[in-house]
């Protein structure tokens, strides 16, 4: 069997990158253009359409894409896709560039040339509309709502070039990997169904055993985290890195994962984020997702399987990645190991359920962690990490955290 195809109707990597004597010779012609300051998200955006992340898109997304996302989650040309991709700009800035004109794109935190851009579109929309449809809601309490609320004026659409993938293949050199590499890992395996594993946490018991039921199932299980900004509190992933490393190397069976890291903010977007979720790990070679209980969710916002139910209220052709729906997972004492609500006859008084928010909260307050909620080997890692910070992290318990 072979790899799942790329998302799109082309079934093939769209990688917008630049190499050699194009991208020497598009850098210099970009560092004469009008330049467009990009937020973190616009960034790790840019960067996946260059790696062929965001496969088929061909850059920033026009005004009717943007409506058919929001709206039906689908582009004008019928592509489906859950959550709009857009770049913005001040109005003033916006006002002086023409139709059909270049522009250069630049991190706005380090001012690195990151790419340019065709506009051939400029547009404002209803932020509180793509608010409301992407994230259920428009309250400012949503660190996504926050995002899209803080977005520039005027949005900006057309085909990019990108020029640089950032600080990512440095600074996470050994898990940071493009689709094409992703894809010829598998195949190098032998693998020809993989199920990813999407994290911003540490694992910790309950997301060993997710990815362990998933190996049951699959011929391998891509460990999937981000590597982009994420809400204050929440883990660096250079430590959750190292926290995997150790879990992949003591707890699982050699040549059953692989660890790897994609360049994207959160966007906390709960079911809609599982689809996009979804969407890019098809391009990265993933026959499935692994959908826990709250996936990508943040606080209250989404009940603890509505990232389950979306997948059932999308076309059947929509993704050829399927997720692995798996019920609440945690420990309990009387089956004396983990379990699930489908395999535990037991009640709430016997069973520690396992949260990533939890596990940061016990170990910001210094509190002792049981074997049965993580492993030693990552709550050393963890603690090495609380026990370095120069200000006390407060980290709020919500009812819900997502993985």
């Amino acid at each position: 069997m072979a790899l799942v195809k790329p998302h799109g109707k082309d079934k093939k990597l769209k990688t917008l990158l630049l190499t050699g004597n194009a991208l020497k010779d598009a850098k210099a012609k970009a560092a004469g253009l009008p330049q467009i300051k990009m937020a973190s998200r616009e960034v790790g955006d840019l960067i996946m359409l260059g790696i062929g992340g965001f496969t088929p898109l061909d850059g920033f997304m026009t005004k009717a894409d943007w409506k058919g996302c929001c709206d039906d989650m689908k582009m004008k040309d019928g592509t489906f896709w859950p959550i709009p991709v857009t770049l913005s700009a001040p109005k003033d800035q916006a006002d002086k560039i023409k139709d059909g004109s270049e522009v250069a794109l630049v991190d706005g935190e380090t001012g690195e040339l990151m790419g340019s851009m065709t506009v051939t579109e400029k547009y404002t929309i209803d932020k509180k509309h793509e608010c409301k449809q992407v994230f259920t809601t428009d309250s400012m309490e949503h660190p996504g709502v926050q995002q899209v609320m803080g977005q520039a004026d005027v949005n900006l659409a057309g085909p990019v070039k990108v020029f640089s993938e950032g600080s990512f293949p440095n600074e996470f050199k050994g898990i940071y990997f493009t689709p094409a590499e992703t894809r010829k890992m598998f195949e190098d395996k032998g693998w020809s169904t993989v199920a990813a594993f999407q994290t911003r946490n540490p694992m910790h018991r309950s997301h060993e055993y997710l990815a362990k039921i998933a190996i049951e199932i699959c011929d391998g299980v891509l460990i999937h985290q981000l590597l982009g900004k994420l809400k204050p509190g929440d883990i660096p992933a250079d430590v959750r890195r190292d926290a995997i490393n150790v879990l992949m190397e003591k707890y699982f069976v050699p040549n059953t994962c692989i660890q790897a890291g994609y360049p994207l903010d959160m966007r906390y977007a709960g079911p809609r984020e599982a689809l996009l979720h979804a969407l890019f790990r098809q391009n990265f070679g993933c026959s499935h997702l692994i959908v826990g209980r709250d996936h990508a969710g943040v606080g209250d916002f989404y009940g603890p399987f509505d990232a389950h139910k979306i997948f059932d209220e999308i076309p059947k052709d929509a993704l050829e990645t399927k997720p692995l729906k798996i019920d609440w997972t945690f420990h309990c004492k009387k089956c004396d190991g983990m379990a699930s609500m489908k395999t535990c006859p037991h009640g709430k008084e016997d069973r520690m359920l396992l949260s990533g928010t939890k596990l940061r909260k016990m170990m910001s307050d210094n509190e002792a962690v049981p074997a049965t909620f993580s492993r030693p080997e990552v709550v050393e890692i963890l603690k090495k990490y609380y026990d370095g910070l120069t200000e006390k992290v407060e980290v709020k318990l919500h009812k819900f955290s997502g993985q």
